[in-house]
C-alpha cells in the first residue's frame, strides 16, 4: 500500500458465498480483509485498524440486467472512491451467468464506464478450487475438495443442469458474447506459460479488444497473471473480473514484492452444537451432504414450496421457526432445506406456482431465489430470538445472499479456514442476537459428503 493506493484491493462479490471465498484467500495471503454487507463508508475502516482490503457482498448473480445497473453503478463508484490499487468484480468460479440474470457482460460494461477503462481483463481460473481455463474453455471438478472428476463445464453433471444458469457453452468467449456486444479476445495458456513479460506484450498486441480473457491451470499461471495485474494497477486503479483466483494471483504477486508482511494464526474454533444448516441449494453435491448428515443424526426440516404464495408465508415462517427452536433446544443438529437435489418435486411445484402467478420462465428463476432467501432469513431471525444458536451454515449462493441480508449483518471477518472457498466467519452487527454469530457460507459445489459434520466440529477439510 502507498499514499496513492491506501488499499491494495476492493472487491464486489456477486453473491455471499463467493464473497467469503475471496475474503478467505486474501486473509490466507496475509492481507487483512473485511467483508461488508452494505456499502462501506470511509469512516467504517476506523473500526478495523490495519485493514488492507475490503469486500462488498452483493446479490448481482441473481439480478436482471436492469437491477444490476441500479446496484452496480453505485457499488462500483463506492469502491472506486477508496482508490485501491485493484477493484475486482468477483464471480463464481463456474462463471454462472446468463443474458437475463447475473449478466457478467453487463457488469463489465458498467465497470468499464465507472473506471474509464477500455479493456477489462477476465480470469476465471481457480486451480485451488479445481477450476481450469484452457484455450478459453472452462473445466471444473465435481465439488471443490477431494478427488472429484473434472468435466468441461457444459458437460458438468451439476453445472450443465443448473436450474437458473445452466452451462451450455464451455468457451467463455462465446458464453460472454451472448451477454455483451463488446469485442472479446484471449491470452491463451501457451503465452501464460512464457511468463509476465510475454503476457504483457500479448495484451499490448490486443489493446483494441474490450475484453481479454486469460487462461490458467496452475499456481504459476496465477502468479504470472497477478504480476501483470499488479503492474497495471500501479498506473491507475485496475478493474478486473473473475473468480477468487484473482485474489490468489494478486496475493502471490504482492508477496513476491514483499508488500505483505502479515501472518494470521487461527485458533481451532471447536465444536458448536447444535448446528443449524440452512440450504437453498439444489446442487447434487449439497444433496449428498444433506443425505449424509441425515444418516448421521441430523434432523431435517423441509421448507414447502407453498411459501412462494404470500398468503402462506407468515404461518410457514412461524411454524418452521418453532420446529427449529424445539430441535435446537433439544440439542439436535438441524437442516432446513428447500430441496434435496435438482429432482426434488418442490422445484417443479415452485416453478408451477410462479408460472401461474404470471411470471415468465426467466422471471421465475430469479424470483424463486429471492423469495426463498428472504423467507429463510426471516425464519432464522425468528429462531434466534428463542434458540441458543452459535453457528449457522448457509448452503447455496443465490438464496444465502437474500437470507443473510435479512439478519442485519454489517460486516464479516474470518475466524478460521474450513473448506477451500468457504471459511468460518464472525458476524458484526448492531443487533445483539446476530453480533458474534459464527457463519459459514458454502456454494453448491463446495465440500465433501461429511461437510456439515466437519463444520459442526470446526474441523478443516483436508
Amino acid at each position: 500500500m502507498n499514499k496513492e493506493h491506501p488499499l491494495l484491493l476492493a472487491y464486489y462479490g456477486d453473491d455471499f458465498t463467493g464473497s467469503t471465498d475471496a475474503l478467505e484467500f486474501l486473509t490466507l495471503a496475509g492481507i487483512k480483509t473485511v467483508l461488508f454487507l452494505r456499502p462501506p463508508l470511509h469512516k467504517d475502516l476506523d473500526f478495523f485498524p490495519g485493514v488492507q482490503a475490503i469486500g462488498l457482498a452483493g446479490k448481482s448473480r441473481s439480478m436482471s440486467p436492469k437491477e444490476m445497473e441500479e446496484e452496480l453503478f453505485s457499488a462500483f463508484e463506492t469502491l472506486r472512491d477508496f482508490n485501491a490499487e485493484q477493484v475486482h468484480y468477483k464471480v463464481c468460479s463456474t462463471f454462472d451467468s446468463a443474458p437475463h440474470v447475473g449478466n457478467i457482460g453487463k457488469a463489465i460494461e458498467i465497470g468499464s464506464e465507472v473506471f474509464n477503462q477500455k479493456t477489462t481483463f477476465v480470469s476465471a481460473s481457480a486451480p485451488h478450487l479445481g477450476r481450469y481455463c484452457v484455450f478459453g474453455n472452462l473445466f471444473a471438478k465435481m465439488g471443490t475438495s477431494g478427488n472429484g472428476e473434472i468435466y468441461r463445464i457444459d458437460r458438468h453433471p451439476s453445472m450443465s443442469t443448473h436450474p437458473v444458469t445452466p452451462a451450455h457453452e464451455a468457451d467463455l468467449r462465446l458464453h460472454l458474447a451472448q451477454q455483451t456486444t463488446k469485442s472479446i479476445n484471449l491470452v491463451n495458456v501457451t503465452t501464460i506459460e512464457q511468463g509476465a513479460e510475454a503476457v504483457a506484450a500479448e495484451i499490448k498486441n490486443k489493446e483494441n479488444a474490450e475484453i481479454v480473457f486469460l487462461d490458467g491451470i496452475n499456481q504459476e499461471h496465477l502468479k504470472t497473471i497477478g504480476t501483470v495485474f499488479h503492474q497495471k494497477g500501479k498506473e491507475k486503479t485496475l478493474f478486473t473480473v473473475g473468480s477468487s483466483g484473482i485474489e490468489m494471483a494478486l496475493g502471490l504477486a504482492w508477496n513476491k514484492e514483499k508488500m505483505i508482511r502479515n501472518t494470521f494464526e487461527f485458533k481451532h474454533p471447536g465444536e458448536a452444537a447444535p448446528l443449524l444448516v440452512v440450504s437453498g441449494s439444489c446442487s447434487p453435491v449439497t444433496a449428498g451432504q444433506i443425505e449424509y448428515a441425515l444418516a448421521n443424526g441430523f434432523e431435517g426440516i423441509a421448507l414447502e414450496s407453498k411459501v412462494m404464495h404470500h398468503d402462506h408465508q407468515e404461518q410457514s415462517i412461524a411454524e418452521v421457526a418453532q420446529a427449529i427452536i424445539q430441535n435446537i433446544r433439544a440439542g439436535k443438529n438441524t437442516i432446513l432445506h428447500t430441496s434435496i437435489g435438482n429432482n426434488d418435486p418442490r422445484i417443479a411445484e415452485t416453478e408451477d406456482y410462479l408460472k401461474h402467478s404470471g411470471l415468465t420462465q426467466k422471471e421465475i428463476q430469479k424470483q424463486s431465489s429471492k423469495i426463498y432467501g428472504r423467507v429463510l432469513g426471516q425464519i432464522i431471525k425468528t429462531a434466534l430470538q428463542s434458540a441458543p444458536i452459535q453457528r449457522i451454515l448457509f448452503a447455496g449462493g443465490d438464496t444465502s445472499s437474500y437470507a443473510a441480508s435479512e439478519l442485519g449483518i454489517f460486516a464479516l471477518e474470518i475466524l478460521a479456514p474450513l473448506a477451500p472457498g468457504a471459511p468460518l466467519c464472525k458476524a458484526i452487527s448492531e443487533e445483539e442476537l446476530v453480533n458474534g454469530l459464527e457463519l459459514n457460507f458454502k456454494g453448491g459445489q463446495v465440500g465433501t459428503p461429511d461437510y456439515f459434520i466437519k463444520v459442526l466440529q470446526g474441523e478443516k477439510l483436508s
